[in-house]
């Protein structure tokens, strides 16, 4: 058996349904008007939207609605005749609510005809659109007031909006731009491939980058070209998707760019521009001669060309590890660098890497010198300053052994001479002559020419007095405490310092102990104001200190301040009671 399709509605039922649907509807005002304009249906959209509940509306005429309303329904009317004679009519206007606050709606009005064509009233639907007005009014204050030029076309390429800024930027007026393909803002020459890029955008609208890798031009009034950076963004709106054109003149920028190669082609090093991918972008003139290629012969050659096969497999990394921190800094410190000529053969160079921003990321701007020629220099400097070290270590040898010479023949002198008086003379210029001798020992053994270690000189030249003076100090104990830090003197003030001491000392053993027995004291230390003091006391019979300082006959006491003065110190002489201290202050190095 064939099954029976169900009935199909009546027409009551059909029309009742419909009612029920039309009541239901929330976001849209819909009522009818009789065919004076009184409302006659009211739906749950029409009271949520106007306020009005279907008891407080129903039979009173529609014009409670204009803002102008005072009783005078000519406005209302009007509408209404559009309506009928037109079929149809729209309009966007203000509208009342029941609490008097206006709100923009959108209307559409249209006429119910019978069965005969003759009127019956009037079906009236409305959406408050004051929400989407207000956000379109604050898109066109917002796109007004931007800082760089915009454009929104509709997709057969026609101008719909500009701004303040495009005005300028083109020196067209407002008018003269809308309504015109955007096509009239390119020069000629990229007219005819135009729209096709813009069909190729309206058929995969996403925000986007125009002519990414390209150089964009735009076309003044004046017939003037210049350079700009367009952004592209898909608007929907009532009318379909047109494309936001975000348009940048990008003029400035490209001369500080030129300006930048200028400069970089000028500098007198050689420097190379390298992008992330490790490619040359720009290779400037001093460059060329450093590595002897040709104009433009490494733009976009890998950078390792430069560099010497043994290093190639490791610079990739390096140059990795430099992205990641990307700070201005030299290139392998503490290692030696080298290039690699076009001829093949190498040379050391020295390395400064300086990160760049640029449009395609940051680049690095590698700053390249050829040391060949400090090399060279450094070599012979180093040759020249070997030779001068065995130079000056001859030097000291030889006035060594001839001071060693000397005191000799003193000490033959010393031989002959019966007389006491004579003897102590000669043994005195004696120990004068091996304090300057314990000098130059010490600088041709530490191989340092410059300054003489005053603790180790003491050590040392202590007990060659001791040894020097046989039986007067046989039973003299000599107690050194030098200073743990070490305590210097330079040359020119080692040979008075060294004398100063042997005086000091040799005083100490001749005078303070008649019986030959006791202790001389040396004490070196440095001092809190970067000087150093010596001290060299007894605590033998001593002397008064106005006699030391006014009345001796004696050459060494009259030597020592003349010696405290050649190594820019100060004296004091104290009564140590018993015995002297004799405390020199002075500067070391």
């Amino acid at each position: 058996m064939t099954e029976k399709s169900p009935p199909l509605p009546s027409i009551a039922e059909s029309d009742a349904y419909l009612r029920m649907l039309v009541t239901c509807v929330q976001d849209y005002a819909i009522y009818s008007l009789d065919q004076t304009g009184h409302v006659n249906s009211w739906n749950v959209g029409a009271e949520r939207i106007t306020g009005y509940a279907a008891s407080e509306i129903l039979g009173r005429h529609f014009s409670v609605f204009h803002p102008d309303d005072a009783g005078d329904t000519a406005d209302a009317m009007w509408e209404l005749q559009q309506a009928k004679a037109k079929g149809r009519y729209e309009v966007e206007d203000w509208r009342l609510r029941r609490d008097g606050s206006k709100f923009l709606a959108q209307i559409v009005i249209t006429s119910l005809l019978g069965e005969q064509g003759d009127l019956q009233g009037y079906a009236v639907v409305k959406r408050d659109i004051t929400m989407r007005q207000r956000m379109e009014d604050r898109f066109r204050r917002v796109v007004e007031y931007s800082p760089g030029a915009i454009v929104m076309i509709n997709k057969a390429g026609k101008i719909e909006m500009v701004n303040a800024q495009t005005e300028r930027m083109f020196g067209y007026s407002r008018t003269e731009m809308l309504g015109q393909t955007v096509e009239f803002l390119l020069p000629l020459r990229f007219r005819a491939l135009h729209p096709t890029l813009r069909g190729a955008f309206f058929s995969s609208p996403v925000p986007r980058p125009m002519g990414a890798g390209r150089e964009l031009y735009g076309l003044r009034r004046d017939g003037s070209e210049f350079p700009i950076e367009i952004g592209l963004n898909p608007i929907e709106t009532d009318d379909g998707v047109m494309v936001l054109s975000v348009i940048v003149d990008i003029s400035e920028r490209k001369r500080l760019e030129q300006r930048f190669r200028q400069v970089v082609q000028e500098a007198p090093n050689a420097m190379i521009m390298v992008d992330t991918a490790g490619r040359i972008r720009i290779f400037n003139r001093q460059a060329e001669v450093t590595f002897g290629y040709g104009e433009g012969e490494l733009l976009g050659q890998a950078m390792e060309v430069l560099v010497p096969a043994r290093f190639r497999p490791a610079h990739p990394a390096l140059r990795v590890g430099f992205s990641l921190r990307p700070e201005a800094r030299p290139m392998g410190v503490g290692r030696e660098l080298y290039g690699l000529h076009k001829n093949g053969s190498e040379f050391p160079i020295e390395i400064g890497l300086n990160p760049i921003e640029t449009e395609e990321g940051t680049m690095v701007l590698v700053a390249i010198v050829d040391i060949t020629s400090r090399k060279s220099a450094q070599k012979q400097i180093e040759a020249a300053l070997k030779e001068k070290t065995v130079l000056l270590n001859e030097i000291h040898h030889r006035v060594k052994n001839n001071l060693q010479v000397i005191i000799s023949l003193l000490n033959m002198q010393v031989n002959t001479v019966s007389d006491d008086a004579a003897k102590s003379v000669l043994i005195d210029s004696q120990a004068r002559v091996r304090s300057m001798a314990m000098i130059h020992q010490l600088l041709y053994e530490r191989h340092d020419f410059s300054r003489v270690d005053l603790g180790e000189y003491l050590q040392r030249f202590g007990q060659v007095l001791l040894s020097s003076f046989g039986s007067l100090t046989r039973n003299i104990n000599l107690r050194v405490d030098a200073s743990a830090d070490l305590v210097y003197i330079e040359l020119q003030r080692a040979t008075p310092c060294g004398l100063l001491i042997n005086e000091l000392v040799t005083n100490a053993f001749k005078h303070a102990y008649p019986d030959g027995v006791g202790e001389v004291r040396i004490i070196l230390n440095l001092t809190s104001d970067g000087g150093a003091t010596l001290i060299v006391a007894d605590h033998g019979v001593g002397l008064p200190v106005t006699h030391l300082l006014e009345n001796t006959k004696s050459l060494g006491l009259q030597l020592i301040p003349v010696l405290v003065e050649q190594i820019g110190g100060s004296l004091n002489i104290l009564d140590n009671n018993p015995g002297t201290r004799f405390e020199v202050s002075f500067p070391v190095v």
